[in-house]
């Protein structure tokens, strides 16, 4: 299903590169890296359209713009090394909601060609492209009070198997239902309107089956965990 998890930094993928059938490429980025994909960071502002730079303008915090202008910049470098264009050139769409039928479902690429997810933490980036639906999702540990906060929320299942786990290893275990949860919303679209209850994911290490998706936990560094969900043939 995966190759590899390909480490963005120099070169960008071609066209043709692009898994078909039930493959997936996925990628991660350092976010701090000076030159993405042979692409200034620091000039990354530049290769957006508006709605990002708009949506970078409002983070607060100057880690948070960085983290998400370089990761915007190394979509449209992975992006445009599929389609055969340059990271400028590729234009954004919405599908329509699963939920309400309305534009705000999943990003998609303007006249298709690749499924595409996104997702950073930290100063950590994962992406994901297939022929299929695909979303891909990289979190943190959470913190003590986190885990409280939403055990909750999830599967009463899930909620039951990491209850039952000691006190040190909650924070992974959540982590990794998290990543799987958000990775599923990502490529079905539906988001969190209808909560975290479904999809059961499981809390173990080896994620449970989810009917018409294929799940895998990604590689991660120390201190994170993350998933990928890809529509089974």
């Amino acid at each position: 299903m995966i190759e590899e998890l390909n480490q963005l930094g120099g070169a960008a993928p071609r066209p043709g590169d692009l898994p078909t059938g039930s493959g997936a490429a996925v990628w991660s980025l350092d976010t701090a890296r000076e030159v993405i994909g042979g692409y200034d960071a620091g000039g990354a502002a530049e290769l957006l359209d508006a709605d990002e730079r708009k949506r970078a303008a409002r983070l607060l915090r100057p880690g948070d713009r960085r983290t998400y202008l370089a990761s915007h910049l190394g979509l449209r470098v992975l992006l445009g090394g599929y389609l055969g264009m340059a990271p400028g050139e590729v234009a954004f769409v919405r599908e329509d909601c699963p939920n309400c039928g309305g534009p705000h479902g999943r990003p998609a690429v303007a006249g298709g060609g690749v499924h595409f997810s996104l997702s950073h933490s930290d100063g950590l980036a994962y992406f994901a492209f297939a022929g299929v639906p695909v979303g891909v999702d990289v979190e943190g540990l959470p913190s003590a009070g986190a885990v409280a906060d939403v055990l909750s929320s999830l599967h009463p299942a899930e909620t039951a198997e990491i209850t039952a786990l000691p006190e040190d290893g909650r924070q992974a275990a959540l982590a990794r239902v998290w990543s799987r949860k958000e990775a599923f919303l990502k490529a079905t679209g539906t988001g969190l309107a209808e909560g975290l209850v479904e999809p059961y994911v499981g809390a173990a290490i080896t994620p449970a089956e989810v009917p018409g998706w294929t799940l895998r936990d990604l590689p991660a560094p120390s201190g994170y965990a993350a998933a990928l969900v890809l529509r089974a043939p």
